[in-house]
């Protein structure tokens, strides 16, 4: 996805971006704003991926800063699954495998068209000790090949104050349950 953003639109979304930041600074302890936008100011393709984020509804933010490579790490920190990704299977071999009823989306085509990636478990478990996420949602999570080939997906939320990792097939899809996402910049 390349949709270079018009500057004024790249202008707000980093407003949005420093506001965010500045405001949950126990997300990225030691981190400094000037050294993200930097960063993203370097890598001006990355925007695109963010902006995706932002308006589907994940209010991404910085989680943290990559050791080896550098790179800023920001994730979906909306309270609940983004709403503009709810309702969708999991990958496309699902959402064939359906014969009717199929969802508009599937969480890993929309990922990837954003330039994201699709949280992990441990990603997500590492997200829910930063606060409390999807009391009322679920997200789809990136599935171990070995249950994919069976016809499962995992998913996670948050009940009686614990993260819960279930599984379910693949082609399902509900109007609670989208993903959150993950980006490198």
């Amino acid at each position: 996805m390349d949709r270079n953003l018009p500057a004024d639109q790249r202008d707000a979304l980093l407003l949005i971006l420093k506001a965010r930041f500045e405001k949950n600074t126990g997300r990225h302890k030691g981190l400094k704003w000037a050294d993200v936008e930097a960063r993203l100011k370097a890598h001006p393709e990355k925007l695109d991926a963010l902006d995706s984020m932002e308006e589907t509804g994940g209010e991404p933010d910085v989680l943290g800063q990559d050791k080896k490579t550098g790179a800023f790490i920001f994730m979906d920190c909306s309270e609940e699954s983004p709403k503009g990704r709810r309702r969708v299977c999991y990958d496309r071999e699902a959402w064939e495998s359906r014969k009717e009823h199929r969802p508009a989306n599937t969480a890993q085509d929309m990922a990837a068209d954003m330039g994201i990636e699709i949280l992990t478990e441990e990603q997500y478990r590492d997200l829910q000790k930063l606060g409390e996420f999807d009391l009322k949602t679920s997200s789809w999570v990136l599935s171990p090949p070995a249950i994919r080939k069976l016809g499962g997906a995992l998913f996670c939320d948050r009940r009686y104050g614990h993260v819960f990792t279930y599984h379910n097939g693949a082609q399902s899809y509900y109007g609670v349950r989208g993903f959150r996402g993950v980006l490198r910049v």
